[in-house]
């Protein structure tokens, strides 16, 4: 393995859809989206286009407009959940090297949570899903190589590793949300230096 501390992180792709340029045309969009993400959420793929309009405050043919198939709403939804994600890593610099990685794995538990609403919807042989998972596998090397070069993570393991462990805990159906705070927290434990 390299050294985690002077090798450069792989640039984050990303997987922004383009947004219309119109103000109005914009508002309806990001209204379209806000709505499906809560639909999606609540009723899975197959939630209803015609009340997520309705939820929007458009009509039906204002979301067949910006998104003309059941498919590409879905993948818009996706990929502006992986880059909110994705984003989130920014406002981490000031926490201590630990918390940082923390806090984003913990943001990243809460994505998978989320997403097991449009897992159905979405083509995993994708080139939309590929860039997606290289954007959120890229994300966090910066915060595991901080963690690694202060000695509070491994120096053996990678972001594969790290994101293999989380992604096949988030698998799992718990109890609680308590019960998978506590598994998370034992498993990430692991990712710490052994003592002596």
């Amino acid at each position: 393995m390299t050294d985690a501390a002077t090798t450069a992180p792989p640039a984050r792709p990303s997987v922004a859809a383009p947004r219309p340029q119109r103000a109005d045309a914009r508002r309806n969009f990001e209204a379209v989206l806000a709505a499906a993400k809560l639909s999606f959420a609540e009723n899975g793929a197959d939630a209803s286009l015609e009340e997520i309009a309705r939820r929007a405050g458009v009509g039906i043919g204002t979301l067949y407009r910006n998104f003309p198939t059941r498919s590409d709403l879905i993948n818009a939804v996706y990929v502006d959940e992986v880059e909110e994600l994705c984003r989130s890593a920014e406002d981490l610099d000031d926490l201590p090297p630990w918390d940082a990685l923390m806090v984003w794995l913990r943001r990243f538990v809460t994505y998978c949570n989320n997403k097991r609403a449009l897992v159905d919807g979405i083509n995993h042989d994708s080139e939309l899903f590929a860039n997606a998972k290289a954007a959120m596998y890229a994300t966090p090397v910066p915060l595991l190589r901080r963690a690694q070069a202060t000695g509070d993570v491994r120096s053996d393991l990678d972001i594969e590793d790290v994101m293999y462990l989380v992604s096949g805990l988030m698998s799992v159906n718990y109890r609680s949300d308590e019960q998978r705070e506590r598994v998370l927290a034992l498993a990430l434990d692991g990712i710490r230096p052994q003592a002596g």
